[in-house]
């Protein structure tokens, strides 16, 4: 059935007039557009014990950072001390004051709207901590989000209507993960906001998976990518690429085989003689495209597949990306768009010749130029892990695939500028190890599917019986 979408007003109103719930908003840097809303529905006086703006950067260091200054303002860490400080103070002040059971909860947030070069990324975090019994332990959700209007006005207002959502979620739709967060854009779009993480906990939420609340974004068209660290939890784009190296390679990792950890190791190997490397500070992914992770006969999601192959890469040690890009130039324009260092994007021989097709660039009015300039930024260069040749075990390196008289020039012009490069210390044994092939044995019960696969892989898919293992 469709979901009913509700106006912003009668949001705020209906939860003016539920006399259980009463809290405090705290918003800084985007003004008080949230509590601007509930008190122009109405019957505000029912719902909120305090407004507060802390703006000024000392003042908030003040309330919030317990002598500790944040390093970034903007951030998950000053928003989680938000909700702290203002929680704390209004259950230690009103807990045992009011007369009728009351569900106490605090809205906060802290956000970058676009300044007056428009220079700047506008972005922020807002979060709920709320409680869905009287005297009951509170839950918590917290959200980054992306503001695109280029006005502040406009961004201010995006603010004051995504605020309502949140709160109105809390109360009447935490116990349908998914319509709670399609309602997050409710009476907005995504060429007004984009969510790129939303994180929930608490003792009604246990229930919720993040990793795959964070997939439904990126089904959704909410977020454009989600990103887990390596121990499996759900991370904001920005923080976790903030002025890192970046490796990322593409795959299904149904399951990841020798192969996959080879082209990791021997492309890792390479990016390490860079000059400025830093290994605290270099950040490699294996990235997921949604289309491997969509059953093709009813577009919908499998999450028990999804979640194994997390699981396996998280357990080798890797982060994971899922994105909504089909064409590599999307993905790394959207990289470009975060203050990261170096990028580095590894494919197979096989997978870089369909990139130099200008077939794929058909929907662009600058054709495969276009898709080139916005796939080699000034931080950007390709690795290419070679393929072998099953006639004669020969190597197949990147000047080895069919090119067109136009795109031989434009591949020797990223050659001599040092923008695509050869993965060298390679295991060759490895090279025509392919996922579809592992995976197809492991249903057939072919138990030669073992040997291709790293012995934690093999252990592991045999304990839970995963792919179709029996």
């Amino acid at each position: 059935m469709e979901r009913e979408v509700i106006s912003t007003s009668l949001k705020a109103l209906t939860i003016n007039l539920d006399r259980t719930t009463y809290g405090v908003f705290a918003e800084i840097g985007g003004g008080q557009e949230v509590s601007r809303n509930f008190f122009q529905a109405g019957g505000a006086s029912g719902t909120i014990a305090k407004t507060i703006s802390a703006y000024d950067k000392q003042y908030s260091d003040l309330l919030y950072s317990n002598n500790q200054a944040t390093k970034r303002y903007v951030s998950c860490q000053r928003l989680e001390e938000m909700l702290d400080c203002e929680y704390n103070q209004l259950i230690g002040s009103l807990s045992d004051k009011r007369e009728s059971p009351t569900r106490y909860f605090v809205y906060a947030n802290t956000v970058s709207t676009i300044n007056y070069k428009k220079d700047n990324v506008s972005h922020g975090w807002m979060g709920c901590r709320f409680q869905l019994e009287p005297d009951a332990e509170p839950n918590e959700i917290i959200v980054h989000i992306g503001l695109h209007e280029k006005d502040n006005v406009l961004q201010q207002n995006t603010l004051g209507i995504a605020g309502v959502n949140l709160i109105y979620a809390c109360f009447f739709h935490h116990d349908r993960p998914n319509s709670f967060i399609q309602s997050l854009l409710d009476n907005l779009s995504t060429d007004r906001m984009e969510i790129t993480m939303i994180r929930m906990k608490g003792p009604q939420l246990n229930y919720v998976d993040n990793r795959l609340l964070a997939v439904q974004l990126v089904k959704n068209g909410m977020a454009k990518a989600i990103m887990f660290d390596r121990y499996g939890n759900v991370q904001e784009p920005d923080d976790m690429l903030y002025k890192k190296n970046v490796l990322a390679f593409r795959g299904s990792f149904r399951p990841i085989t020798y192969a996959g950890f080879d082209i990791l190791k021997s492309s890792y190997a390479l990016f390490k003689r860079d000059e400025d490397y830093d290994k605290s500070n270099t950040l490699s992914f294996c990235e997921i495209t949604l289309d491997n992770l969509l059953n093709p006969e009813d577009q919908n999601i499998d999450e028990r597949d999804f979640l194994d192959r997390v699981d396996l890469l998280n357990g080798m040690g890797q982060n994971v990306m899922v994105s909504g890009f089909r064409e590599f130039y999307k993905l790394v324009h959207y990289f470009s768009g975060f203050k990261i260092h170096k990028l580095r994007l590894v494919v197979g021989a096989e997978t870089f010749e369909k990139i130099f097709d200008p077939r794929f660039y058909q929907d662009l009015r600058g054709g495969i130029l276009e898709a080139f300039g916005k796939l080699f930024p000034a931080n950007m260069k390709m690795y290419v892990y070679p393929g072998l040749k099953p006639e004669t075990s020969e190597l197949i390196k990147s000047g080895d695939i069919r090119f067109t008289e136009e795109t031989k020039h434009l591949y020797n012009y990223l050659i001599a500028g040092r923008r695509i490069l050869e993965v060298t210390e390679i295991n060759k044994k490895y090279i025509n190890i392919f996922s579809p092939m592992v995976l197809q044995r492991i249903k057939a019960g072919d138990n030669s599917w073992e040997k291709l696969v790293p012995v934690y892989v093999a252990e592991t898919i045999k304990k839970k019986n995963l792919f179709g293992y029996k």
